[in-house]
């Protein structure tokens, strides 16, 4: 079908949220959108009339076939009983969840956004969703010294999510070494580590650090983040060098589950962590504030 490689609407429909004629060559989500649609005309139904049919409002319909959302399996299934598309429905859902796909900054954000959960391992840097103003100018000038304001705004605005209601419920296990590596001078690494204290009896937002003493464990392959969500299946991200991407194959997102659970099992608990936390910030960077 040679699908392009740009894929900007794949999920959120960030770019082109209004789209009323999707191509079904941009991406296989597209595809599937396409064709719900086209199934749904077949049968001389509306959005409205299809989503009684299956219990759903006809705005969520119209997000599936903008491809703004993407449906879980047994949803799917559903359509296709009630369309009687033969399970071709499904199939083209089982297909598009073996691509992965790129992110830029934007669609990251507004994946945030739209999640309920949020599990991420960060083994050497403070997760950014937990950055002080300084730590993320520190961050992202290292390679870039351009446009570092607006770098920085952006990657504070995503932080509002901590701040709406309800809030984003958010887990973070941190390597050692994040709280070791000195980014930004002591000043800076100081700050950022009572940022991370004051986190500590906030329910929705859980910390917790794996320490060296842990050894062996299964996040040497880097970071990672599991998204949950709360009409739609659960999606995995990583980063690269180049890019970062993301994953909605089932599979590929129980073994993050499952490496996620591990890596739990091998961190400190939170109390224990924030302990860890508060003894590097004293002993590395400075008497506490």
């Amino acid at each position: 079908m040679g699908y392009r490689k740009n894929t900007t609407c794949w999920l959120l429909g960030a770019v082109m949220p209004n789209i009323r004629k999707l191509d079904p060559t941009t991406s296989p989500m597209h595809h599937l959108g396409a064709e719900l649609r086209r199934y749904r005309e077949a049968a001389g139904l509306t959005q409205d009339q299809l989503g009684g049919k299956v219990y759903c409002t006809g705005s969520l319909i119209g997000q599936y076939e903008t491809a703004r959302k993407i449906p879980t399996q047994r949803f799917t299934m559903q359509l296709d009983d009630t369309l009687g598309t033969g399970g071709a429905l499904l199939r083209l859902l089982e297909m598009a969840l073996c691509f992965r796909v790129p992110l830029q900054d934007q669609q990251y954000a507004d994946l945030e956004a739209e999640a309920t959960q949020a599990y991420f391992f960060e083994p050497g840097v403070v997760n950014g969703l937990l950055q002080t103003k300084d730590y993320v100018r520190a961050v992202v000038g290292v390679l870039d010294k351009e446009n570092v304001d607006s770098r920085l705004a952006h990657r504070m605005d995503r932080q509002r999510v901590l701040l709406r209601t309800p809030p984003l419920l958010l887990w973070v296990i941190l390597g050692e070494a994040a709280l070791h590596q000195e980014v930004g001078g002591l000043e800076v690494m100081r700050t950022q580590l009572a940022h991370l204290l004051t986190f500590r009896d906030q329910d929705w937002v859980n910390i917790q650090v794996l320490p060296y003493a842990a050894g062996a464990h299964v996040g040497f392959q880097g970071a990672f983040t599991v998204f949950r969500f709360r009409n739609g299946p659960d999606l995995g991200f990583n980063e690269d060098y180049e890019a970062g991407y993301l994953t909605a194959n089932p599979q590929d997102v129980t073994v993050r589950t499952l490496r996620y659970a591990h890596l739990q099992a091998a961190a400190l608990s939170i109390h224990e962590s924030a302990d860890l936390i508060a003894r590097v910030m004293e002993d590395r960077y400075g008497t506490q504030t």
